[in-house]
């Protein structure tokens, strides 16, 4: 048991999936299908009474408020006190569309009687609403009250459903202060710690706003026991941040054009013409070799044979046979110019091909790097969220995503 209490928390994927899906306003494909049907709107206008208990809305605010055991033991009438676009545990209540909320947040009537279920459920909890612009405090009756919320651990769902609630229906910006007061309370007073994995799970991820969930991060962080067991963020996206900038890591951009450089390949035009002079320069040398060649002959045979008529005759043979000479040796050097042209290209082939570095593959690669850190997030990894930055995931239990 001491070990279980003292082990490191672990966040819960399934939280994250969730928050995640909630904060992105988790598009829903019902809307048409439920648009004319209003059912919560209804319900709150005082017009139908909620499923199955057929019970009205204001029969609950008037009779149910500070009736503890009823509120504490019915779990079918929050899903129609509190409605979300995500189906819960009462199938009878139908979830909000977008067109709805817009209608809802038009009706002073509905909102009035919303404001005063969430007083209704704070004071349940053990809280007050202290002024119109979400700040709360602890009720008269908070010590019980406390000790009931720090063992009933299925109203953390609850909350964590109100609190989407209020983001639905235009309260936003009521979260931040209840979130920061159970934050409060479970970490610096101890009043109610058992729910504090909840709140750093789920209620602070409710927030929209990056900003006010990196504000209640960081005071979870100072006051959060022992200190690292804190997984939520800051701590190590510090040290991440540090380690960044001691050494940067080379841009892109940079990377392909160094690729790019060592891998050039050699200009071909001008391959060819130093080949061609190369290959000019050794026909004109045989040429000449052939012709000293053939003035010794001539020279040979003048002083052995002294005839006129034969020395006429071996000049014209050699003359064709230097002609012969010349054109074989002229078809020979084209036919090697072309050999070399041939084994120079497919070396190049073979070196890009070996190499496995050139410019597009670079680019390539690099993009593909590019496309997949950004994908990531939204998916689920804020799923594990955009916040998180250590840490490992654990199942909880289903009903921990909808109340």
């Amino acid at each position: 048991d001491g070990t279980e209490l003292t082990a490191k928390p672990k966040r819960s994927f399934y939280a994250a999936r969730d928050l995640y899906k909630y904060r992105h306003q988790y598009p829903n494909f019902k809307d048409l299908r439920y648009q004319n049907d209003l059912c919560n709107l209804r319900f709150y206008k005082n017009k139908i009474p909620f499923k199955p208990d057929g019970v009205y809305i204001e029969e609950v605010l008037n009779k149910w408020k500070g009736d503890y055991e009823k509120l504490e033991h019915n779990h079918t009438y929050i899903q129609w006190l509190f409605p979300l676009r995500e189906q819960g545990l009462n199938f009878y209540a139908k979830e909000l569309t977008t067109y709805e909320i817009e209608e809802f947040k038009k009706t002073k009537e509905a909102i009035r009687r919303f404001l005063l279920a969430y007083k209704m459920m704070l004071e349940f909890f053990g809280i007050k609403l202290i002024d119109k612009t979400g700040n709360v405090a602890r009720a008269a009756n908070w010590q019980e009250r406390f000790q009931h919320l720090n063992e009933s651990q299925h109203n953390y769902l609850r909350i964590t459903r109100i609190l989407k609630s209020l983001g639905e229906l235009g309260y936003e910006s009521f979260k931040s202060p209840l979130v920061k007061f159970i934050l409060h309370e479970a970490l610096v007073e101890d009043t109610i710690p058992n729910i504090k994995q909840s709140a750093l799970e789920y209620f602070v991820y409710t927030i929209r706003d990056r900003r006010e969930r990196r504000k209640l991060l960081r005071f979870a962080q100072q006051h959060y026991t022992p200190s690292e067991h804190f997984i939520w963020g800051p701590p190590r996206k510090q040290k991440s941040e540090g380690s960044k900038t001691n050494k940067k890591p080379a841009s892109p951009i940079s990377i392909n054009n160094s690729y790019i450089s060592k891998h050039k390949k050699p200009k071909e035009p001008k391959n060819t013409s130093a080949s061609g002079s190369s290959a000019g320069k050794t026909t004109e040398e045989r040429k000449v070799e052939l012709t000293k060649n053939r003035e010794e002959n001539d020279q040979d045979e003048q002083e052995m044979n002294g005839d006129a008529v034969r020395k006429n005759n071996s000049e014209k043979n050699s003359d064709t046979d230097t002609g012969q000479l010349a054109k074989s040796e002229e078809i020979r050097d084209t036919s090697d110019r072309k050999e070399e042209a041939s084994h120079s290209q497919k070396d190049d082939e073979n070196l890009n091909n070996d190499s496995g570095d050139h410019p597009g593959t670079v680019e390539k690669d690099l993009c593909d790097a590019e496309n997949s850190s950004h994908n990531t997030s939204a998916d689920v990894q804020d799923n594990v969220d955009e916040d998180t930055l250590s840490g490992g995931t654990t199942t909880r239990n289903k009903d921990e995503l909808k109340s």
